[in-house]
């Protein structure tokens, strides 16, 4: 992901606290209508979020191998996990 695509995730996600996945999926899909976004529970994550609101962590993600990892590298980075906290 460029520098500009990583700058557009992190206005989004500071612009939509506490709105949950579904405003973040829609979200990315308009404004990066080229990266493909998967979801899940916080819970099932284990490695830092990139970037987080109240709502959801995001994780970026390379997917250009045969199994889909998390990364820390944005040069990597092809694909977007959204993982949503759910309230106890």
């Amino acid at each position: 992901m460029s520098a500009e695509e990583l700058a557009r995730l992190g206005a989004l996600v500071d612009a939509l606290k506490g709105q949950g996945a579904d405003a973040m999926a829609y979200g990315i899909s308009r404004l990066l209508p080229h990266i493909t976004t998967r979801r899940c529970d916080a819970s099932d994550v284990l490695e830092e979020p990139y970037v987080s609101n109240e709502a959801c962590d995001v994780h970026l993600l390379d997917a250009s191998g045969h199994c889909i990892r998390v990364t820390d590298e944005p040069g990597e980075a092809n694909a977007i996990l959204i993982a949503e906290r759910t309230s106890p």
